[in-house]
């Protein structure tokens, strides 16, 4: 049984890692259709921003998180003037981890736009659909299952963003302690030991349990798309 503190950390772990995919799903599916569908050589450019936090330590993403974001920074100053911070708040610990999960996601949904058949676009149009008829009708629903693993794996990586989150925001119970954070945490208090083992237990179920929805997901989709 979890105790009230412990809920409350799970909440805040899930509200996090929702509005972090949410808020990044439209740059993510962007930036894989570009990748996907772009010839022009900047491509390659953006190809290495958009993966540079799988090879970058979080704690360095966190640091230059807190370069733009920050109270001197020049997002953050923007955002200050307009009565919005970042720093030291759940929001900001949202944007770390959709920053870390942004890769993650595209790399799915990049894979899965380069599998959608050019035939079947090139016949869309030759009957008369426009553009956005035919992205709606035949490249998006043939892409799905991709997008919805992209997302899917983008919140399980959320789940377990640990190095830019304490960088950027701290480790503020209540408000920006997810659930590696507050792991991280209770291992440096002695006798927290059963804290831990709930805590990590908690954390591999809900990162199986967001994989298993994605093979779950895919699957259907493929057999939705066989039957079509």
């Amino acid at each position: 049984m979890l105790s009230a503190e412990e809920w409350d950390i799970l909440r805040l772990s899930l509200q996090v890692s929702m509005v972090a995919v949410l808020a990044v799903a439209p740059l993510a599916f962007a930036c894989a259709w570009g990748l996907a569908r772009g010839r022009h050589p900047l491509w390659v450019l953006l190809d290495g921003l958009v993966h540079l936090p799988l090879v970058l330590p979080p704690v360095v993403m966190g640091w230059l998180l807190l370069l733009a974001f920050g109270a001197q920074g020049p997002v953050g100053g923007w955002l200050a003037e307009h009565g919005i911070s970042l720093m030291f708040r759940w929001t900001g610990a949202a944007l770390a981890s959709a920053v870390m999960a942004l890769p993650l996601m595209v790399r799915a949904m990049r894979l899965s736009i380069e599998a959608v058949d050019p035939k079947l676009e090139a016949a869309a149009r030759t009957l008369g659909a426009g553009p956005w008829q035919t992205f709606a009708s035949i490249s998006l629903p043939l892409a799905m299952p991709g997008v919805l693993a992209g997302m899917v794996l983008g919140f399980a990586r959320s789940l377990g963003e640990f190095g830019a989150t304490i960088t950027f925001v701290s480790n503020i119970p209540g408000e920006t302690q997810t659930l590696p954070l507050a792991i991280y945490a209770a291992l440096q208090v002695p006798g927290q030991e059963q804290v831990v083992t709930r805590l990590a237990l908690l954390s591999v179920a809900l990162s199986l349990l967001a994989l298993v929805a994605s093979e779950v997901l895919n699957r259907r989709m493929g057999r939705s798309h066989v039957r079509d």
